[in-house]
């Protein structure tokens, strides 16, 4: 049962909609995660900052790392 609404880009304000267009232009969706925090605009900026930190840099390959973030949700049951 969702508690909490996934906004969609018409019900986002103008900054939180053009972190949406990036996603979608670069993997052709938003995942969940930020549409639910984007209720809150000012911590879903800086939770995209964090995420880009850690899928960007370091040695292991993005793939590797969104393998991991998805093999997490399933070990929690969670919804990814």
């Amino acid at each position: 049962m969702q508690r909490i609404s996934r906004l969609d880009r018409n019900e986002v304000d103008a900054e939180t909609g053009k972190i949406y267009d990036v996603y979608l232009h670069e993997r052709g969706n938003v995942p969940n995660m930020f549409r639910t925090v984007a209720h809150r605009p000012e911590i879903f900026r800086t939770m995209i900052a964090h995420f880009r930190a850690i899928m960007n840099t370091g040695t292991v390959p993005a793939k590797f790392k969104e393998l991991v973030i998805v093999r997490t949700s399933q070990i929690n049951r969670c919804e990814y």
